[in-house]
């Protein structure tokens, strides 16, 4: 039926010249909706005499956005290669906040095996994804405007439409995490001081830094909406700064990895039997110490037995039944630390960070003294690993999004995203054989680096200073929450001038 009236619309229609007669069957054969969308057989002649290095769909979908109806503006031609289009922004959306916060508790958690499948599981979905939206890519047209733009464009409006706002909702929630990160680095290991609210109890310690988060996370969402108002610009212009940020950041990894085989830094962990202490209340990791040829209570002393005097009545019993000891918190890549941290260790919420064959006299301890500790603050399970893992392998779309930018788009968004996850993957992978190789298991699971005095634990790693990874995660998650703000509304607006969803027409500006 298509074929009969392609032909008759085409002996209906005027004749053309011998010179068009296979393009002119080629266009009578394609189905009616394409015709709307796909270029006649003449402009696309005069594009082959007018050859601009655009690809197809870009220079029509710009002047559209572009104008007011009336008035048509001069688009630039697309000069962006794969390596500055696609690469490098996929690498910087990839690498976030995870990699500094979570990496090294996960592996201390999941242990060296289960964090080497959680990575491999979380990048081949993100793999897979890719060669989805390659196809798509290398499969006809890809227009300007990123990765709605190319699935509605070829998938239909109500597909794309669907997946946009699925993609602009985990952009969104992606910048709040940011943002949140962002803080975290802030107020614990940069300026602690900044905190509005402060502990009240021995317990109380996530509410505070929850309210923190609140007060603090409403300014910075505030001042990066001024930022991205005033103009992406301005966003555009710190992106090699980030960018620099980040890597510099994972290269002090490497090299402070490379440097602890011969020179391991010197991070003490201070045990008490086999269980960690919380290292930032106390100075000297000892019951006594020695001042004016006098044998006094030390610090660690009256926490434990709440006096000055060496008095054991209110002592804790734990307290006196172990000894206090100190271990490396950063052994080094040759000290086999390794097979002691193949295995997973998971904890419930509230349990103590305790070292395996570490000796230890097992009697009850008073619970009142159990903020002297490392805690666990979360129960950890596989899937919970997985879920915490993800989102430290999205940023896939980042070239996409710059379709009308790229030179070549069929070639450069599958081979530049392609070569971003196995970058990224390569990474994830070493900086996990490399945490489980040089970093003592009980500093890997302190989420919040109570062990190390308040350290970032990938910090104290780092070389040649833990502040080279404080400061550049700081400035890279900011920089990624600045991306996430502008993105979304850009994408909010795409689906809304599709008029897919009628309450969306008041984003249409």
């Amino acid at each position: 039926l298509i074929l009969l009236y392609c032909c008759n619309s085409c002996f209906s229609a005027p004749k053309e010249k011998d010179a068009f007669g296979a393009d002119l069957w080629a266009y009578c054969l394609l189905p009616q909706e394409e015709l709307d969308i796909r270029p006649k057989v003449s402009s696309l002649l005069g594009k082959l005499v007018n050859y601009t290095n655009l690809t197809q769909g870009v220079k029509e979908h710009e002047e559209a956005e572009s104008t007011d109806g009336s008035k048509k503006k001069v688009s630039k031609s697309p000069s962006m290669g794969t390596l500055m289009g696609v690469y490098l922004p996929c690498m910087q959306n990839i690498f976030g906040v995870i990699l500094f916060l979570r990496l090294t508790w996960m592996v201390g958690m999941a242990g060296v095996l289960q964090s080497f499948l959680i990575v491999l599981l979380c990048c081949c979905c993100t793999m897979l994804t890719t060669i989805s939206m390659s196809a798509i890519a290398t499969n006809g047209v890809v227009p300007a405007g990123g990765s709605y733009f190319m699935i509605s464009r070829s998938l239909g409006p109500e597909f794309g439409g669907a997946v946009g706002l699925c993609f602009y909702l985990g952009t969104t929630f992606a910048g709040a995490m940011y943002i949140l990160g962002a803080i975290e680095i802030l107020l614990t290991y940069i300026v602690p001081q900044a905190a509005i609210f402060h502990l009240s109890g021995a317990h109380d310690a996530s509410s505070t830094m929850l309210n923190n988060m609140r007060v603090y996370g409403t300014v910075f969402l505030i001042l990066m909406a001024v930022v991205v108002f005033v103009g992406v610009k301005y966003v555009n212009k710190f992106a090699s700064l980030f960018l620099a940020c980040v890597v510099i950041s994972i290269l002090s990894i490497y090299a402070g990895a490379v440097k602890s085989i011969f020179d391991p830094p010197e991070f003490p962990i201070c045990m008490l039997g086999n269980r960690t202490l919380s290292r930032d209340q106390f100075d000297i990791c000892a019951k006594t110490i020695v001042k004016d040829n006098i044998t006094v209570a030390s610090k660690l002393w009256e926490l434990f037995c709440h006096s000055t005097n060496l008095t054991t009545e209110n002592c804790d019993e734990y307290f006196l039944m172990n000894n206090v000891s100190e271990i490396a918190g950063i052994p080094g890549a040759a000290s086999g630390i390794l097979k002691d941290n193949l295995w997973s260790n998971y904890l419930e919420k509230g349990e103590i960070l305790e070292k395996a064959h570490h000796p230890s006299v097992d009697v009850a301890g008073q619970k009142n003294n159990l903020h002297l500790y490392v805690l666990s603050d979360i129960a950890t399970s596989f899937m919970v690993l997985v879920g915490i893992f993800f989102p430290s392998v999205t940023g896939i779309m980042a070239g996409s999004n710059r379709s009308g930018d790229l030179k070549d788009a069929q070639k450069s968004i599958p081979v530049g995203t392609i070569l971003a996850i196995v970058t990224t993957s390569l990474v994830y992978f070493s900086c996990v054989l490399l945490f489980g190789a040089c970093i003592e298991g009980v500093v890997l699971r302190d989420k919040y680096g109570d062990a190390v005095n308040r350290n970032l634990v990938v910090g104290t790693l780092s070389w040649p200073s833990p502040w080279v990874i404080v400061i550049g995660s700081f400035f890279s998650t900011c920089g990624a929450g600045l991306q996430s703000l502008t993105g979304a509304p850009r994408l909010l607006q795409a689906i809304a001038k599709d008029n897919i969803i009628p309450f969306l027409w008041v984003c249409i500006a």
